[in-house]
This record gives structure tokens, C-alpha cells and sequence, in this order.
């Protein structure tokens, strides 16, 4: 696939430009900040943009208002944004139009090289990758009065992999249960987080940003 790199440590992005390129891709540009991302994405035409969400000059979120402006003009590009921390409202505000072509993973799982480009594979296939840390952390939820009390282990368990952009066939993989289970247990939180069963909403979607923006 073709990718743009935007990260400001250049030890982060030359490690990932050079294992990109081992795994086949093509990194049509690397960039030290967000100023120039958007220029560059209307030049190349990628397939993913891998961007840090603080960089240069504020440090503090311009990766994720370039990412965000990505995903509004450049529909077709996928997008996965890196953070060295669980940062929830970033997180709802990448996803806050679809959950499609969009990842969230902290810079740790880089590290771990076969699950950073299966996030890559799958964001490209027009899925979602969300750190599974990530997901943890969101899913802790104590306040009273808070839908996501209301679902069983189980449940929580597959909206865990929901979330993280697994299919329900992967689901049933990873969780070892038939897919009719997944499919029971999901209609279940989608009924329990009192998803809208109406034409044009995505309860998949709407499952993931319901916690997110609680």
C-alpha cells in the first residue's frame, strides 16, 4: 500500500520507513509535523496516512485536527493515529463520523510488529484498528446510571472486539464462540446501550462511540 508518515521522532519515523519498505510498502513521504499533511495527501494520493496526534510547533493536537480534516476530504484514505497515551476524547473525536478506515493505537504497539501492520491491513481493507489498551481503559465504567453496567462479561467482551475492529467471524475467533453467539451477544448490547434499530444508523459505530463519548 502507499502511506504517509508524519511523526515527529526520527528515530519513530526512519524505524517505521524502513519497516514499511521491508514489508513491501511504499512511503510516498515522511514528515517531522502536521503543517504540510494535508498538501501532501492531496499530491500522492495514499492509501493510509500514520500520523502522531502531538507535533510540531504546539505539541499538542495537531496530528489529530490534520487526521480528522483527512477523513473529512479524503474519505478514500485511511487513517491511524499514534499516541503515547489513552486519550479518550481524542479518540471520539477521529471517530466521531464512522468508524471505517480509522486506527488509534499507542506507540507502544508499534513495538509489537505483526500487530501494527494488521492494524495497517485492516484499515486498508476499510475497517478499524483501536489499541485493545485503549479499549480496556474505556470500558471501565463504574458511574451509576451507565448502559455499559448493564452488559455481562460476555457482552463486554465482544464489544471489546468490536471496538478494537474486528468482523464478527474474527470475534468468534478470537473469543472462541460460534458466530450465532456473536451475533446474540452483539444484538444484546446494541438493545442494552439502546442503539436505534433506524434506516441510515450504524449500531456497530454507534456501539463504539457511545463509550467513547460517555
Amino acid at each position: 500500500m502507499r502511506l504517509i508518515l508524519a511523526e515527529d521522532s526520527t528515530l519513530l519515523r526512519e524505524g517505521l520507513v524502513r519497516l514499511l519498505a521491508d514489508e513491501g510498502h511504499d512511503v510516498v513521504a515522511a514528515l517531522n509535523d502536521a503543517v504540510t499533511l494535508l498538501t501532501e495527501v492531496e499530491k500522492h494520493g495514499p492509501d493510509v496516512v500514520v500520523a502522531d496526534i502531538r507535533m510540531p510547533p504546539t505539541h499538542t493536537d495537531e496530528g489529530l485536527r490534520a487526521a480528522v480534516e483527512i477523513r473529512e476530504r479524503f474519505p478514500d484514505v485511511g487513517v491511524l493515529v499514534l499516541s503515547q497515551h489513552i486519550e479518550r476524547n481524542y479518540a471520539a473525536r477521529l471517530l466521531s463520523s464512522s468508524a471505517e478506515r480509522v486506527g488509534y493505537l499507542l506507540k507502544d504497539r508499534v513495538a509489537q510488529v505483526e500487530e501494527f501492520l494488521d492494524a495497517l491491513e485492516r484499515i486498508h481493507a476499510g475497517g478499524a484498528a483501536i489499541d485493545p489498551e485503549v479499549v480496556r481503559q474505556l470500558l471501565v465504567r463504574t458511574t451509576h446510571g451507565d448502559p455499559l453496567a448493564r452488559l455481562t462479561p460476555r457482552e463486554r467482551s465482544v464489544l471489546e472486539a468490536l471496538a478494537q475492529g474486528f468482523t464478527n467471524t474474527a470475534i468468534a475467533g478470537k473469543l472462541h464462540l460460534s458466530l450465532s453467539s456473536v451475533e446474540k451477544n452483539l444484538n444484546a448490547v446494541f438493545d442494552k446501550l439502546e442503539l436505534p434499530r433506524a434506516t441510515g444508523y450504524n449500531r456497530r459505530i454507534l456501539a463504539v462511540l457511545r463509550y467513547l463519548e460517555s
